[in-house]
């Protein structure tokens, strides 16, 4: 059991490590700044399955530190759900294969709204047909998932969670995020009483 449990560790931390380091990172960052900060807009997240949980999660991180944010459900979306777009809202979609139906048809949904909407895409596939409707695209490095069958979203999930996080910490860093802006978030809970903790000291 210790084997596989060390080898799961080092399959993952290996496929972190090679998130592919490209100067779409700080593309994004700009977009996001530049759309939802000076312009006023929101970001919205979208994903299918277990990759919309990771958007989803997405969203609330960036919510929490000074970035509007909301998850937008692809389904949902051809049901009404789409009205939540605003003209200079900006679009973070994932999905592993990038040719997920749902997303594809979000993004032709969301132009024929808004034609100048933007899109930035985390996949594992640069040829991809949401890659190449990206306005910047995010490679996760395809990695192989560590799942015995090779088919259950794992190390990809992964992957996908750290490159979210990496947008939400440089663009704390391009807003000059503080921690009396994040107490001002926090009211509840630990993370609440530890950022009063802070701002008072």
């Amino acid at each position: 059991m210790k084997g596989l449990v060390e080898s799961i560790l080092k399959r993952e931390a290996d496929a972190v490590m090679n998130i592919p380091i490209t100067d779409n990172f700080e593309k994004a960052v700009d977009l996001i700044v530049e759309m939802v900060h000076k312009k006023g807009g929101k970001l919205i997240t979208s994903g299918m399955g277990k990759a919309g949980q990771v958007a989803s999660n997405i969203a609330t991180t960036f919510s929490s530190t000074g970035t509007p944010a909301y998850f937008l459900h692809p389904s949902e979306a051809q049901h009404g759900d789409l009205g939540l777009l605003q003209e200079n809202d900006l679009m973070l979609v994932i999905s592993n294969s990038g040719k997920t139906r749902e997303i594809i048809e979000l993004l032709t949904l969301s132009r024929s709204l808004y034609p100048q909407i933007k899109f930035i895409v985390i996949s594992g596939d640069p040829d991809s047909i949401l890659a190449q409707k990206s306005d910047v695209f995010l490679h996760t490095g395809s990695p192989e998932e560590v799942c015995p069958l090779g088919f259950t979203p794992t190390t990809s999930i992964t992957v996908m969670t750290v490159i979210g996080d990496i947008l939400v910490v440089n663009t704390m860093q391009r807003i000059n995020f503080t921690k009396d802006d994040y107490a001002k978030r926090h009211h509840g809970g630990y993370l609440g009483v530890k950022s009063r903790e802070i701002k008072e000291s």
